[in-house]
């Protein structure tokens, strides 16, 4: 199974400020995510999941968050941490699951991920989560796609 993070991150890898996405819509980078999983299953936070409840992502949602809980969804189930939520993922006999935060859930992850899917936003950004810094010794950009508004990066890991 292969793990990759989905994030849209400014030039100072700012992803949010309080709860809200500090740049104007990207209608073109909202719709290539949407697609990307809809198939798949997603890794997100309780935080991240409450704030997309209206239009979850995916076919099935682990949701990682230190207190137990159960949702009222039967696409979602609770992970109480990384090692957790990759063993349902594979349960769900998945090639693919996407990670896609918040900060906290991409830092767990970041050392277990094989590909990131970035869409940089130009400019920098106040903002109070932040995608973690990575080595770019580990990682090789294969592919970049220019895009309205932000360019779309592919990262595999070394």
């Amino acid at each position: 199974m292969e793990l990759v993070s989905v994030a849209a991150i400014s030039e100072n890898l700012v992803i949010g400020d309080d709860g809200e996405i500090p740049w104007e819509h990207l209608p073109e980078d909202h719709r290539q995510y949407r697609e990307r999983v809809a198939d798949d299953p997603v890794i997100l936070g309780r935080w991240t999941f409450d704030a997309m409840r209206e239009e979850l992502p995916g076919r099935a949602q682990v949701v990682l968050s230190r207190s137990d809980r159960e949702y009222d969804l039967g696409s979602a189930q609770h992970a109480s941490g990384v090692e957790a939520a990759i063993a349902q993922v594979r349960a769900l006999d998945a090639e693919t699951a996407y990670v896609l935060g918040g900060a906290d859930i991409y830092a767990l992850f970041q050392s277990h991920l094989d590909r990131m899917v970035l869409s940089r936003v130009p400019g920098e950004y106040e903002g109070d989560a932040f995608y973690p810094e990575w080595d770019d010794s580990e990682w090789d950009l294969v592919s970049e796609d220019l895009y309205e508004g932000f360019t779309l990066q592919h990262w595999e890991r070394r």
